[in-house]
């Protein structure tokens, strides 16, 4: 059985290194820009404000606010969306989660979910508002539907992305 669990107590995690920090970011953005459609499109999560929100809670030091407003720029430009919308949204969700980061690394992976989706329902509703207020329609209560999908998809997430901090098992000492 596989242990969802980002790492157990008495386990040391070697250090993450900046560059995997950077291509998980990177190949989240690539992944938002992928050509979605249909049932893919209403529920496909935000996968940059997703990864983003996991390397705030799990690394808030090497984060900061400079990286999410950066890519949100990016994300809005991708988009052809209003520049900013997604700059501020990112900046706010990646706040909330440096602040919440010492209380969500204690829990197990069930519980940190439960805190995760307010925090992506949080992005959804500062872009919402944004468009909103430029004039666009409500788009309906589906668009709500990748918060939640990315918070079922957090424990996944979270398991693959400590795979390079875990150390290699020593097949001598089993």
């Amino acid at each position: 059985m596989i242990n969802l669990y980002p790492g157990t107590p008495e386990e040391i995690l070697k250090p993450v290194k900046t560059g995997f920090v950077v291509f998980t970011l990177v190949a989240a953005f690539l992944t938002n820009l992928l050509p979605w459609s249909g049932w893919g499109l209403l529920v496909r999560p935000d996968f940059v404000v997703l990864v983003l929100l996991y390397w705030c809670i799990d690394q808030p030091r090497k984060i900061g606010f400079a990286i999410p407003w950066f890519l949100g720029l990016l994300m809005d430009v991708a988009d052809g969306r209003l520049l900013g919308e997604h700059a501020l949204a990112y900046t706010i969700v990646a706040y909330a989660g440096i602040v919440l980061h010492r209380r969500v690394q204690r829990f197990s992976i069930t519980p940190q979910v439960l805190h995760v989706v307010p925090l992506l329902l949080l992005n959804d509703v500062i872009v919402l508002l944004i468009r909103l207020l430029a004039g666009y329609g409500f788009p309906g209560y589906w668009y709500f539907m990748g918060s939640v999908v990315g918070a079922l998809l957090w424990p996944a997430l979270s398991y693959l992305l400590k795979l390079p901090q875990r150390p290699r098992l020593d097949p001598d000492h089993g």
